[in-house]
């Protein structure tokens, strides 16, 4: 059962703005890219050819901590923060490649759902038995993080 995954890749100059840093937006282009290579990594798709389900957002946050700039190589770690019925909410910590410190920390929630076709709508479905016995929740040692404001002091 997984609950942690790693991506790694470079920041291409398009993801950057005019200071050179990575523009928020980006930020949240990498959660989803992770997510999507974690449910590789276990075998499936978000997006099956022929799928009748699918895996839209109720929530989304992200805490901007250090910049990030062009051709800088990233870790985007994945965490999943919680499993529900019909529900994931994954924690991400994305970091500068070989440094210790955060750059941006952030959270989706997103909800297994499938399109009414009477309703013309999504409703949310229970999460798939092959995909929901391939997750477990990360340790809370894990998912403890600093506030995004906190300082630690340092010696001397």
């Amino acid at each position: 059962m997984a609950y942690e995954f790693k991506l790694i890749r470079r920041i291409e100059f398009s993801e950057t703005d005019m200071a050179g840093i990575v523009h928020f937006s980006n930020f949240f282009r990498m959660m989803e890219s992770a997510e999507h290579a974690f449910f590789r990594s276990l075998g499936f798709s978000v997006h099956p050819e022929g799928a009748t389900t699918g895996w839209p957002r109720v929530s989304a946050s992200c805490d901007y901590l250090r910049p990030l700039r062009f051709e800088d190589e990233v870790e985007i770690h994945l965490f999943v923060a919680e499993l529900r019925t019909r529900s994931l909410r994954y924690q991400f910590v994305i970091r500068k490649g070989g440094e210790p410190a955060d750059a941006a920390r952030g959270s989706l929630t997103v909800v297994c759902a499938t399109l009414d076709p009477v309703a013309g709508r999504l409703v949310a479905v229970p999460i798939p038995e092959a995909i929901r016995s391939r997750l477990e929740v990360a340790p809370a040692e894990l998912l403890a993080r600093p506030g995004p404001l906190s300082v630690q002091s340092q010696p001397g």
